[in-house]
């Protein structure tokens, strides 16, 4: 028997469930898929300063297609708009393993990642509702954050055993999403009927982001995310070039252990705003914001592996606290009024704004040669007063 929208609001209703496996293995594939690749440009001697590129481009496919996809996502069945995603990004991922540049094959990646992204988070806000979207929200971080620890840890350990092998394997896993995919419930489409012209899609993905910026709630999480996404994007690619510097380790398996504890920090931070925070008292995440940037100047300073895996996971703690009351707020928000598709898809475009530029300024950085602990100091300086602009901002509007 199927699930009409909001008949179940269980968290662990058939739907749901077929949700956060879906999105575990595809978020699996996503963290495993990069590494290998990293492993690959390394193993082939591009430079340095070009592993932030390759975020980048999978970053541009979503800004290119923000206009588009959040009205996909209401157009069709969600499950059914995830499962082409997953699609997509078998394709890219099964390119670079037969020999694609790596550069074109995570770019058809970024595109199916851009598709899936207002599919994934729309759809909790039609199989349940009010409080229980945080909550929602916190499985579904807890999911994705379960498998960034798991696929960043395989994709590292994998790359050091054979490349090639690792592309492979994560091209099954997304094979294996796009199974997961058919087991969501089908639920009616949002808002069907849209027109497809090209100028009327993007004339409505503006509208909603003017009405969406016009609106202090959701406007105050589109910034927060933003930022929160940016900088995590670009502490990834630190790691990468910190360690060895810093901790004089070679391995591709390590910087994929350090992300790992980011991720388990932002599960137990997901879990305590899923208790502590509900729609109304969104503000009591900010503190944790302003932490996140503190506790990154004090990680880049450390020389030993045991303080550095505590801090990271101090990290994550904080971010998972920060950023799931800001993502539930949007959702909730959004769906009221431009639908919970074209919400996400602002988001994105936002976010991933955000994550171009920052690792922009990382990249270049790193090709003028600033120390990589000198960045590590500054770029935690930095989002620690952001965050605290931002929330002065908010609370004199």
């Amino acid at each position: 028997m199927s699930e009409s929208v909001h008949t179940n609001t269980s968290l662990w209703s058939k739907g749901m469930m077929a949700v956060i496996c879906a999105q575990f293995l595809s978020a699996f594939g996503d963290n495993a898929l990069l590494f290998a690749t990293l492993a690959l440009m390394k193993a082939q001697f591009y430079p340095d300063w070009s592993q932030p590129v390759l975020q980048m481009v999978f970053v541009g496919a979503y800004i290119l297609f923000a206009p588009f996809v959040g009205q996909v996502a209401d157009s069709f069945a969600k499950g059914r708009v995830m499962m082409f995603a997953n699609g997509l990004k078998l394709v890219g991922a099964a390119s670079i393993c037969f020999g694609v540049n790596p550069f074109i094959g995570y770019t058809l990646v970024g595109v199916g990642a851009a598709a899936y992204s207002p599919a994934k988070y729309g759809i909790l806000g039609e199989l349940t509702t009010g409080d229980k979207l945080v909550k929602a929200n916190g499985l579904m971080e807890s999911s994705t954050i379960a498998a960034i620890l798991l696929g960043s840890v395989t994709g590292g350990i994998l790359a050091d055993w054979h490349v090639l092998a690792s592309l492979g394997i994560c091209a099954v896993v997304y094979a294996g999403a796009v199974v997961a995919n058919l087991f969501i419930t089908r639920l009616p489409a949002a808002r069907p009927g849209q027109s497809w012209r090209f100028s009327a899609m993007t004339a409505s993905f503006f509208s909603a982001t003017a009405s969406l910026w016009r609106n202090r709630e959701t406007r105050f999480s589109l910034v927060g995310t933003s930022m929160f996404w940016g900088a995590g994007v670009t502490l990834r690619f630190l790691l990468v070039l910190w360690v060895p510097v810093a901790l004089g380790i070679v391995d591709n398996a390590t910087p994929t252990y350090l992300n790992a504890m980011v991720a388990v920090g932002i599960v137990a931070g997901a879990g305590a705003a899923a208790k502590l925070v509900t729609l109304d008292t969104v503000s009591r995440c900010m503190p944790a914001g302003i932490l996140i940037g503190v506790v990154v100047a004090i990680f880049a300073l450390q020389q030993a592996l045991l303080p550095a895996y505590a801090l990271l996971l101090l990290i994550g703690v904080f971010g998972g606290f920060f950023v799931v009351p800001l993502n539930a707020l949007l959702q909730e928000r959004g769906k009221q009024t431009v639908g919970a598709g074209n919400a996400i898809a602002v988001q994105n475009l936002g976010e991933n704004g955000a994550m171009l530029l920052m690792l922009g300024l990382y990249s270049l950085a790193v090709k003028a040669g600033i120390p990589v602990v000198g960045v590590g100091i500054g770029f935690g300086v930095l989002f620690a007063l952001a965050i605290v602009a931002l929330w002065i901002w908010g609370r004199r509007r």
